[in-house]
């Protein structure tokens, strides 16, 4: 065996040599060709290929760090395809061969399905460690515990209780809400309010089984997603396997849902993990049969990690062309925006990376993710979809995230973002995002730009959030957006635009917001400047200034078929050249101290109320007819053909 194993790294330092001897006389990169069909132990020419993308970056190890590196991906599945890159492999190129789609899994497949009874199938989960050799520790989960799975390439839906809505529990938690600035809770909440749940008698079903169950347990803008410990029936009380992140009931609301047991099994296509058995349990929908399927389970957070240190980043590397699918993440309340997670792409400590034309899809965690020092990166015509928590959260310095695409966010974290994190001097721009369950892009920082997103169908589980939402915002952008069509769901609303606790010295200019009822929501924010929008509004429309002081509004118009209400108008200083109009004829402009109204005041000098005269609002042609005021007052119409990426638009 020894003797085998000696001449197997033997011949690879003879592939090798190959390979610089065949770069050096070329004068070209030196290549390494992967495929599924390959072998690690084969030469990485495109006729014998190498068969695992963490062979492929060992081999170019070897290559001088002054030598251009590059790795060409076939098509094909690739399982359990984990790799992580150091700064050894910083100016590294890894991309998609001509015309080819490779598929890299955080999964594998399960096999041995049997039919339980009509229509539920079950297969046993193998021995967590096999087939995981090679693959760096750091990027799995450490234990089988099924939390995503695909069928046939589509992310399936987990057995829920109750099949639709929400149940609603007993517990209360009445403490004030100081702000996240003032601290949060006014009193810290005890480890017993944090992990224990009183529900209603008879909605925990008699044959609940506490080993398999995780609940979500819903707050205001995030929730927390825990494991039960014991079920005590005698006292209708839930006590959770670690804590939430707020308290059941916290902010009035005491909704949750019993995820991953059997009585959640209510409609085919469901599945969930059987932790008592250690068998994966599917209900079948018509004409399926599990054993002629592929059925992939993660076992993986992360599939492709670049992980650097601050004196050593991981730098210039460019990976092209390749779809990441199926991770997931650890039973945890993750926090505001579900941050706590990873994504499929993880970056740590990175410097000069491009990310270009990838694709991310069905997977339990974020998209791509950035941590620790992130500077020059570029995320661009990339697309996100399908995912149990956040799309691109990748923010730094320097950072140009561009003509991405982000849809069906927050699957299973619904506080989760389509793009997160912020910095400094950073672009977002021309990325659509759509059917985000929270705010669409939250991207506060320093001198950050948030320029020609197209944005429609967010904030469709959450509140208090927005199509564009930044927190503690300095001197940053927000112009040329399109935001469409947001419900408002309740508790503290949902918005087309937010600037929140902290944010000065902003301009939110010459923007579009369609069918959102309140178009604008600042809070605890001072002197920013909002000019030359648009907001239009189905019904009654909202604008409002908490605590807020020192706004300029200049240029915007709005026009609502309902009445206006403007809350705060002393929070803003300056009015000039607005035009407004309501259908109803009814405008309020409310006086507020500290939240609390104070009585109306009149409309203030800068705000003409008229029709704007659109050339026609129903097909969103907002130029101005001949003799409309907007023309007397200077105001122009909107340019935004540049929302959103180049090309067709299927989420439209």
């Amino acid at each position: 065996m020894r003797g085998a194993m000696n001449a197997r790294a033997l011949g690879a330092v003879g592939l090798v040599f190959a390979i610089l001897a065949g770069a050096a006389a070329s004068g070209r990169a030196a290549v390494v060709h992967v495929s599924p069909g390959g072998s690690d132990d084969a030469a990485g020419t495109p006729e014998r290929p190498l068969a695992t993308l963490r062979a492929a970056v060992a081999r170019l190890r070897a290559v001088g760090p002054g030598e251009e590196r590059r790795i060409v991906v076939h098509g094909g599945d690739y399982f359990e395809a984990g790799c992580v890159l150091g700064p050894e492999d910083s100016g590294l190129q890894i991309e998609a061969a001509p015309g080819e789609t490779p598929v890299l899994y955080g999964g594998r497949p399960i096999t041995g399905w049997e039919e339980e009874e009509p229509g539920i199938w079950s297969a046993p989960l193998p021995a967590y460690g096999a087939g995981l050799a090679g693959v760096p520790g750091e990027l799995l989960s450490g234990e089988w515990a099924v939390r995503w799975l695909l069928v046939e390439g589509e992310s399936r839906p987990r057995a829920r209780y109750p099949a639709e809505g929400r149940l609603e529990h007993q517990s209360r938690f009445d403490v004030r809400w100081m702000s996240s600035t003032g601290g949060g809770w006014q009193r810290k909440p005890t480890r017993e309010e944090l992990t224990t749940m009183k529900c209603r008698p008879g909605d925990i079903p008699e044959g609940f089984e506490p080993r398999n169950a995780e609940v979500t347990v819903y707050h205001m803008w995030d929730e927390s997603v825990v494991g039960v410990a014991a079920w005590k029936p005698a006292e209708q009380r839930l006590v959770f396997s670690g804590p939430c992140g707020h308290p059941p009931g916290a902010f009035g609301v005491r909704e949750y849902v019993i995820w991953n047991t059997r009585e959640g099994l209510s409609e085919p296509g469901r599945w969930y993990h059987d932790r008592v058995r250690q068998r994966l349990v599917y209900r079948v929908r018509p004409g399926e049969d599990p054993r002629r399927m592929r059925i992939v389970a993660p076992t993986h957070f992360t599939i492709l990690k670049l992980h650097g240190t601050r004196e050593r980043p991981v730098e210039r590397v460019i990976v092209r062309g390749l779809t990441f699918r199926a991770t997931t993440v650890p039973l945890e309340a993750a926090g505001f925006a579900a941050a706590r997670f990873d994504g499929a792409l993880s970056l740590v400590n990175v410097r000069g990376v491009v990310l270009e034309g990838l694709r991310v899809d069905g997977v339990a965690g974020h998209g791509i993710d950035s941590r620790g020092l992130v500077e020059e990166v570029t995320v661009c015509g990339c697309e996100v979809a399908h995912c149990g928590a956040g799309g691109l959260y990748v923010g730094g310095d320097h950072v140009r995230l561009e003509k991405n695409r982000i849809h069906h966010i927050g699957r299973s974290y619904p506080s989760a973002v389509g793009i997160f994190r912020g910095g400094r001097d950073s672009v977002v721009a021309r990325n659509e995002l759509f059917e985000c369950t929270y705010s669409a892009i939250n991207y506060g920082g320093v001198g950050n730009a948030v320029v020609s997103n197209l944005i429609h169908r967010c904030m469709t589980v959450m509140h208090d959030g927005a199509a564009i939402y930044l927190f503690a915002a300095t001197n940053c952008l927000v112009r040329g957006n399109v935001a469409r069509d947001i419900p408002d769901t309740g508790g503290y609303g949902s918005s087309a635009y937010y600037l929140d606790e902290r944010s000065q010295r902003c301009a939110v200019e010459g923007n579009l917001s369609v069918g959102v009822a309140r178009p604008l929501h600042m809070h605890m924010a001072t002197n920013n400047v909002v000019r030359n929008n648009v907001f239009l509004v189905e019904g009654n429309a909202r604008l409002t200034f908490p605590r807020c002081r020192d706004f300029v509004m200049e240029g915007n118009v709005l026009y609502a078929t309902g009445g206006i209400r403007v809350e705060n108008v002393g929070g803003i200083a300056r009015w000039e050249r607005n035009l407004f109009f309501s259908g109803t004829g009814r405008c309020q402009w409310i006086r507020q101290e500290n939240y609390r109204n104070r009585g109306e005041t009149g409309a203030p000098g800068g705000v003409v109320l008229a029709d704007p005269m659109f050339v026609d609002r129903a097909r969103l042609d907002l130029r101005y007819r001949e003799g409309s005021p907007a023309q007397a007052l200077g105001l122009r119409p909107l340019d935004l053909g540049a929302a959103g990426p180049p090309g067709p638009r299927p989420g439209r």
